[in-house]
């Protein structure tokens, strides 16, 4: 293992090194906007995939965004955007894109293609600065009795405020997944930007939502573990654990090899709280363990794929209890006994990368055997050959499933390098968007049903602009994926 992660710092630091700087921003923000020259290319290639991402991503830019504030809808038939706006979770979804874009971009020009390189990746670093000053605005200060402290820290709430750092993230109004979202997309950042900020946030929100982290002892004298939804919550989900994995293999492999110690609070026997201070290479690979068997042992159900959270308490009317220990007050352990679903995508999808992630660093075969069934047992669940478009597998798009079905397409692709059984569901995903891209595109856009199309009634055509963001970057996803394996 320390040989292992040792290769792999010296590895990472080369990548990081011969990534692409958002410092040579053009003079001019709007450089670059223009469509790429699309030469006669066949869809489904990296580059296909990759103009048609940036198609998308550039459009979603225009339709859905007014300065700093993203419109939560848009309709291309009236050319009207909602006057609600967008959460940080449907924020997110766009710098997820632009990661996404960015990544490809720079696997393309490292496989000898620079030309779309040259042309957009200044563009998109422009486009990723702003949203990162943008997402100051969803930003706040609260001070939190956690598990094993008091402690004050900088959460990025649900709601915007009205400017940096005003947001009321009190109670309930933020929750830890919409920090962990930020988390993978801000490692993402930087590594393909080099931008120290980047990591310096996203390892500061980790901090925070570790601490949410149950530390408090069982019976047995083990964690009970879990992430609550957030700090004003009991029950335990899957989007508030699952997500968290592959984010916190990302850090120790970044900090493989290297001194840099986290300092973090545990519960000892006696029910005392005390500090613990460990490297950060084996901190985070051990917490990404912890909270990857959490979810199993939790939320895994007979059928496969995994249910929606941990509910059913009997005291405190489903808000957090606190105790008193030594004169310190901490938060107490809500018992749980309750696992429901529905079964969403994106909580499978997180742990079929959280699987793939662990396998990789660590070569144990245990995470290989889960990603192998989960592939399987997932796409069986929640994919339907010919419901819509015979020959086509159709997924649940109702609610937010557009967005959850791109987190699983996401575990899909980093299944594969170990599992080629990932590549027919990955396909299926390829397919759908390439029939609504020929079928369907309307002013840079795509319906929210890719294989029925847009509405007759060209006044019910609102499109998430989450969604907008979701199929660009899974285009840019597969144009990855493709490099990447050399298809």
């Amino acid at each position: 293992m320390k040989e292992f992660l040792t290769l792999l710092s010296s590895t990472l630091l080369t990548v990081i090194l011969t990534a692409g700087s958002c410092s040579d921003k053009p003079s001019d923000p709007e450089s670059g906007k223009e469509k790429p020259v699309t030469p006669a290319e066949t869809a489904g290639t990296p580059g296909a995939n990759l103009r048609r991402a940036i198609t998308l991503a550039d459009a979603a830019f225009d339709n859905y965004f007014e300065g700093s504030k993203m419109s939560r809808y848009y309709n291309p038939y009236s050319g009207s955007r909602s006057s609600e706006t967008g959460s940080i979770w449907m924020y997110t979804s766009a710098i997820e894109a632009t990661v996404a874009i960015l990544e490809a971009l720079q696997l393309q020009k490292e496989a000898g293609e620079s030309s779309l390189y040259e042309q957009k990746f200044a563009h998109f670093c422009t486009q990723l600065d702003k949203l990162y000053e943008g997402a100051q605005f969803y930003k706040g200060t609260l001070t939190l009795t956690s598990y094993t402290q008091t402690a004050t820290w900088h959460p990025y709430a649900v709601n915007r405020g009205e400017g940096p750092g005003t947001a009321d993230v009190s109670g309930v109004l933020n929750v830890y997944d919409d920090q962990m979202w930020l988390v993978r997309e801000l490692i993402g950042a930087w590594k393909v930007t080099g931008q120290s900020r980047f990591l310096t946030e996203a390892e500061s929100l980790t901090a925070y939502v570790m601490d949410g982290w149950d530390t408090t002892l069982d019976a047995a004298g083990q964690e009970n573990g879990g992430i609550p939804w957030g700090p004003g919550y009991v029950t335990k989900h899957a989007c508030s654990n699952g997500p968290m994995v592959s984010p916190l293999v990302a850090l120790a492999e970044i900090y493989a090899g290297k001194d840099n110690t986290v300092t973090f609070g545990i519960v000892n026997p006696d029910g005392t709280r005390s500090k613990k201070t460990m490297r950060k290479a084996d901190a985070y690979l051990e917490w990404a363990v912890k909270v990857y068997r959490w979810q199993k042992s939790h939320l895994l159900r007979p059928d496969g794929v995994y249910d929606d959270m941990m509910g059913g308490y009997r005291s405190g009317g489903g808000k957090p209890e606190y105790e008193t220990v030594d004169g310190q007050q901490y938060r107490k352990h809500t018992p749980l006994y309750d696992r429901v679903g529905p079964a969403f995508s994106y909580n499978s999808g997180t742990m079929l990368s959280g699987a793939a992630d662990l396998y990789r660093v660590t070569k144990d075969t245990q995470y290989l055997d889960d990603l192998k069934a989960l592939t399987d047992k997932s796409f069986g669940y929640f994919a339907k050959l010919g419901t819509v478009k015979q020959g086509l597998y159709t997924y649940d798009i109702s609610g937010f499933n557009n967005w959850f079905n791109g987190v699983l397409m996401r575990g899909y692709a980093a299944a594969y390098p170990a599992y080629s059984g990932a590549q027919k569901p990955l396909k299926s995903f390829q397919d759908n968007l390439d029939y609504a891209w020929e079928n369907y595109l309307y002013k840079d856009m795509l319906p929210s049903s890719l294989l029925a199309g847009w509405n007759v009634d060209r006044s019910r055509n609102n499109v998430e602009g989450m969604f907008t963001f979701a199929f660009a970057a899974e285009y840019a996803v597969l144009a990855k994926h493709l490099i990447e394996n050399k298809q």
